[in-house]
């Protein structure tokens, strides 16, 4: 029998990119009702079509920094809540903060309550500008916590210590994934991260805008497969840290002659200075994967991009999300 059937779930950040996806994905698996959290910062309404047409689906527009509760049952608790794009945390650096400590705190506080399993969404930035390649679980990681981007890196760590803590403390159930680069449909086209910046250049008929030389290296995962692994690790009994990515590991330039590929078609590339703190080398190492919870991507960057530049095709002419619309200027277009 599938685990997941006849459970109650709530997602913490369910509007989002990666949260909405869960959503679907809970629901398709049989889940009784699951329950997205989201203040709709970062996320986005239009995310939740899809499962609103579900009667087992509720949504509550709520700031999870300030508590909250439901009657009855709870059986997961999903944290996949923060801004997770440069521009976002740039002009978001105290909100990250917040809902990385306080918001992670109060998801805690609710699996201690219910006795669920509470997953957390941590990410590869934990590792910061790593001097181990490729990089496993078992790496404490090179990191500045008072850069550019620690709002975001330091906000993922002190969650892993909270998680941590409780699982210590009070017994909670927990799993940490630490997510390395994902793409895929309902990615924001004007987010800063390098997929919808070389897609959505692409559509505009732009040059692709590299940072740096080109030569730092990223590995990229398809949606279905992350959320895949981040269910797969739910139902173990695995309280260790996970990375779930996509080993394949590939410079900028040559993902974005992926993309034009993809495209069939696309600009020159333009370089402009790296960012601050931007990581040299992406690349997970998941052994503990494979061993532990049986998963391996399936789907090929091909295939992924195929998926992903038809969604941008479709929604390329509709409004921004809001906070796209006040911040084009700032696009750093950094590859995370």
């Amino acid at each position: 029998m599938n685990r997941i059937q006849g459970r109650r779930a709530v997602v913490l950040g369910g509007a989002g990119f990666l949260g909405s996806h869960l959503c679907e994905r809970l629901l398709a698996d049989g889940a009784f009702e699951v329950i997205s959290v989201d203040n709709f910062v970062t996320g986005d309404e239009r995310n939740l079509t899809g499962p609103r047409a579900n009667k087992r689906f509720m949504s509550l527009h709520h700031d999870i920094t300030e508590p909250f509760d439901f009657n009855g049952p709870v059986d997961f608790v999903f944290n996949m809540a923060s801004p997770a794009s440069p521009i976002d945390y740039a002009q978001l650096p105290i909100e990250t903060l917040r809902v990385g400590s306080l918001g992670t705190e109060n998801g805690l506080k609710l699996a201690h309550r219910k006795g669920a399993v509470f997953l957390q969404a941590s990410t590869s930035e934990i590792y910061g500008d790593p001097l181990v390649h490729p990089q496993r679980e078992d790496y404490w990681g090179n990191v500045n916590s008072i850069g550019p981007r620690s709002c975001y890196d330091e906000a993922k760590r002190y969650g892993e210590a909270l998680v941590a803590a409780y699982r210590r403390v009070h017994q909670v159930r927990t799993r940490i994934v630490r997510i390395f680069n994902t793409y895929g449909p309902r990615m924001r086209l004007e987010d800063g991260r390098v997929v919808p910046a070389f897609v959505g250049q692409a559509l505009r008929g732009e040059d692709f805008t590299v940072f740096g030389d080109g030569g730092q290296t990223r590995s990229f995962c398809y949606v279905s497969d992350l959320i895949d692994g981040i269910v797969r690790l739910a139902l173990s009994d695995v309280e260790e840290p996970v990375n779930i990515g996509n080993p394949r590991e590939m410079t900028i330039l040559q993902f974005a002659e992926a993309v034009r590929a993809a495209m069939g078609g696309g600009g020159r590339i333009t370089f402009e200075p790296l960012p601050k703190d931007d990581p040299k080398q992406r690349q997970p190492d998941i052994t503990r994967a494979r061993t532990l919870l049986g998963w391996e991507p399936r789907v090929a960057l091909e295939d992924g991009l195929r998926e992903t530049i038809a969604y941008f095709r479709g929604v390329a002419d509709r409004p921004a999300h809001p906070r796209d619309a006040q911040k084009q200027h700032l696009d750093t277009g950094a590859a995370i």
